[in-house]
């Protein structure tokens, strides 16, 4: 048996595909976000006096050698491997990887899809020691304070008993205070920040990073998965969100920030706070966030504009009304419309967030969406193809709703994985295409886009870098574009 440090903690971000294809990924050239959850873990344990160090094989693809050197030079006793459904079973082979050196290291694992299926993630292989549900910053803390033994007294936490049952603790009790958090262990991110970019075209300045100020969110649509946060909603303090600001301008000179929250004005008061620091003690720079309709207004937009914003996004979903209406509350869309337009009004960029191939879904619902969106002052949007991820309400009977190949692997809103009832896959595949064609051949679009030239001029060079990647990406979906 080979000697574990216990004070050494390895925290891994799976690529979650074959390294071959990383280089031919559009959406890795387009954004890589830093994972902002294990570098809030590291940096809350390295607090209690551990020594943790973070592996991002997303950020940088062909990372075996690098998990082996860093086993061999570290022996951390405790593996956390953060994993969605699509990075599921790349995170198991970097976990039999790990053991493969390192026999005796402790492997746990985190994220949306282990809180949604907990003890069903210990059954599929027997490397995963632990499934960490809920947060992970107290739960893997005290694992690593047991030094491997038995975490009876563990919350947040599914684990491999010596009889190999499995035992549930349930959710903690105990939640966070995000205000008592440290900033995130940015630091322990290699490259950070610029191995790191936001959407092309959705910031005006580099470098640029995310920031999350929020956990959780109030509302429960048909296709969120909740099982982490379950339906609480807490939030940093508007002094504890402008400190941090402020940190990551000094120490990593960032220039733009994206508000990676699900509802960053939910809580008006606080972002009228922070908006009135940002002018009050202006830090030269900008930010994004996302935000529902219900809860902005032109009197807070304008402040927010005069605080730095400088985009947001809406989730819109569908432009069928009686579609929407079976996903999710309050689905006005004249209430949408006329916020876009107020967001536009106040000089602030917006973005659509759409998806397609919904339970219900029609060619009909989809042309309608197409309409809805053109006919709005959208400089940007997102279209997701819908996925039904376990933890969300719809995944429950998803099979009577359509046909559902549930490919983990594939399971990352860039595949239409469930087909609705009465429509066929190369259907949307068709439509899909002809959504983001036609927008992209809107003349508003085009010159909004020639106005990112000075407007952000990096997401400029980005683009032109990888061009002929995005022509063959293009060219490659061409077929299903013509009509």
């Amino acid at each position: 048996m080979k000697f574990l440090n216990e004070k050494n903690i390895l925290l891994l971000h799976p690529l979650g595909y074959q390294v071959e294809a990383a280089a031919n990924d559009i959406s890795r050239k387009a954004n890589i976000m830093p994972p902002l959850g294990l570098a809030s873990i590291a940096a809350y344990v390295d607090r209690a006096g551990f020594n943790s160090s973070i592996l991002d094989c997303y950020a940088h693809p062909d990372a075996d050698g690098k998990l082996l050197e860093i086993l061999r030079d570290q022996r951390p006793s405790l593996l956390g491997i953060s994993c969605t459904t699509a990075s599921f079973h790349d995170s198991v082979r970097m976990a039999e990887l790990a053991k493969s050196e390192l026999p005796e290291i402790r492997v746990a694992f985190g994220g949306s899809h282990v809180s949604a299926l907990k003890e069903k993630v210990l059954e599929f292989s027997p490397v995963i020691d632990y499934a960490v549900i809920g947060e992970g910053e107290q739960t893997m803390l005290e694992l690593a304070q047991l030094a491997g033994a038995e975490p009876t007294e563990v919350g947040g936490l599914v684990w491999r008993a010596a009889d190999d049952s499995l035992v549930n603790n349930g959710y903690r009790s105990d939640a966070l205070v995000l205000d008592d958090l440290p900033f995130p262990a940015y630091e322990k991110l290699e490259g950070y920040p610029d191995a790191y970019k936001l959407p092309i075209f959705n910031y005006p300045k580099a470098p640029n990073s995310s920031c999350i100020s929020s956990r959780g969110c109030p509302y429960s649509c048909s296709y969120c998965d909740r099982s982490v946060f379950q339906r609480t909603f807490r939030y940093n303090s508007a002094d504890y969100l402008y400190r941090h600001l402020v940190y990551l301008k000094e120490r990593f000179g960032i220039r733009h920030i994206n508000f990676y929250d699900d509802q960053f004005t939910f809580h008006r008061g606080r972002v009228e706070e922070f908006c009135q620091m940002m002018i009050d003690k202006p830090l030269g720079m900008t930010f994004n966030c996302a935000v529902r309709a219900e809860h902005v207004d032109k009197e807070l937009l304008t402040l927010m504009k005069a605080a730095g914003c400088w985009m947001v996004s809406l989730g819109i979903e569908s432009g069928d009304e009686q579609l929407l209406a079976q996903h999710r509350q309050n689905a006005d869309l004249d209430l949408l419309a006329e916020t876009i337009r107020t967001i536009k009004s106040c000089g602030i960029r917006t973005k659509g967030l759409l998806m397609m191939g919904l339970p219900g879904e029609t060619e009909d619902s989809i042309r309608r969406s197409m309409e809805y969106v053109y006919s709005l002052p959208i400089d940007d949007f997102n279209l997701a193809k819908f996925t039904p991820f376990p933890g969300s309400p719809i995944y429950e009977n998803i099979h009577d709703l359509g046909s559902f190949e549930e490919d983990w692997p594939k399971m990352d809103c860039m595949h239409f994985q469930f087909v609705p009832k009465g429509m066929e896959k190369q259907q949307l595949e068709k439509l899909f295409i002809q959504f983001y064609k036609k927008h992209f051949q809107r003349n508003r679009v085009l010159l909004g886009y020639v106005s990112m030239l000075w407007k952000s001029p990096d997401s400029w060079l980005r683009f032109i870098a990888s061009a002929g990647q995005f022509l063959r990406f293009a060219l490659s979906n061409k077929r299903y574009g013509d009509s």
